[in-house]
């Protein structure tokens, strides 16, 4: 049986073999048998087989399995300590539900929570960890349960105004959960990032009739925010992509519409994608003039960097923090 060190050096190679395989490129320390030859142009240069890599996380993140695994466990201990959430219905389908984390007082400052899971998986109760840092720092903490995309004939379409309706009742229930209305925080990771920047080009009053303004403040994580190359990728073999669904739920190109200050953050082991759509995103964002700042986090792979939204003392939980203007007593 290997040593937890020799684990992580074959972690590590296989890591390393899979991104060369992808991208036609070895290093001097990975042997292979022969750089995989490169097909046509897909999408910015790159061809299938690096595309496709590009939009899986697995390729990039050999840990993935362990850190999620870990944040499973972080949340099941989180809600012991706190005890369970209180569990809402926010629509008519049994899956249309949210998680609330209330705080220890009333009107406290909300944090709602959109997780991610490449569009087909995930829970609320999987991402109770960062359930503990929002408590103790005074806010509710909401997460709400949607639809993968397996389930919804293959459009994120259902998924999207789910998210949509979710967050539309945190604000006309605020009280009720004992938040405040005037101080409503979105957030998301992942595909929920994707989710999160969909909602925040809603139009709110016309669609909900609430005002266009309420989320005063959003943290996106590792997100998508145009379509086109997701479409291009193997996710299409699961999402039935078309014209009207890519622009609609594409946030770059609505940025007239945003009307959030964004903070955007991504982590330098992160696919070149997840990456580079964080970068066009923010850069778009500064151009039309749209209040949004940047984080690269140094050395985080696309799941190291969401375990860190648990943490007060780590980037995006002190980051989400620092937006709520709260701090851990």
């Amino acid at each position: 049986m290997a040593t937890d060190p020799d684990r992580r050096v074959l972690v590590g190679t296989a890591a390393a073999c899979a991104v060369a395989a992808a991208t036609g490129a070895f290093s001097d320390n990975v042997h292979a048998q022969a750089p995989r030859v490169k097909g046509p142009p897909v999408y910015l240069g790159m061809d299938q087989t690096a595309l496709d890599a590009a939009y899986d996380q697995a390729v990039y993140a050999p840990n993935a399995r362990d850190v999620q695994g870990r944040m499973r466990r972080l949340s099941a201990e989180a809600r012991k300590r706190l005890g369970e959430p209180q569990r809402f219905a926010y629509g008519p389908t049994d899956i249309e539900k949210l998680d609330v984390y209330p705080a220890r007082q009333k009107h406290a400052p909300i944090q709602i929570f959109i997780h991610g899971g490449a569009w087909r998986s995930g829970l609320a109760e999987e991402h109770a960890d960062a359930a503990e840092l929002f408590h103790h720092a005074g806010a509710v903490y909401v997460v709400p349960d949607f639809t993968p995309v397996q389930d919804a004939a293959d459009s994120l379409r259902t998924m999207a105004e789910q998210v949509r309706r979710s967050i539309a009742w945190v604000y006309k229930n605020a009280e009720r959960i004992g938040g405040d209305v005037n101080r409503i925080c979105l957030s998301g990771h992942s595909s929920g990032a994707h989710l999160a920047g969909v909602a925040l080009i809603t139009d709110w009053r016309r669609e909900h009739g609430i005002p266009d303004d309420f989320i005063k403040a959003a943290l996106l994580c590792s997100g998508m925010y145009d379509l086109k190359g997701p479409r291009l990728s193997a996710r299409s073999s699961y999402v039935k992509f078309d014209d009207a669904m890519e622009d609609a739920l594409s946030a770059l190109r609505h940025l007239d519409k945003i009307r959030t200050p964004l903070l955007l953050v991504y982590g330098t082991l992160e696919t070149p994608e997840f990456q580079r759509q964080t970068r066009e995103f923010s850069a778009a964002l500064k151009q039309a003039g749209k209040p949004a700042e940047l984080v690269v986090a140094e050395d985080f792979n696309h799941f190291e960097i969401r375990e860190t939204f648990a943490n007060p003392f780590d980037i995006v939980g002190r980051a989400a923090l620092a937006q709520m203007k709260l701090s851990i007593n």
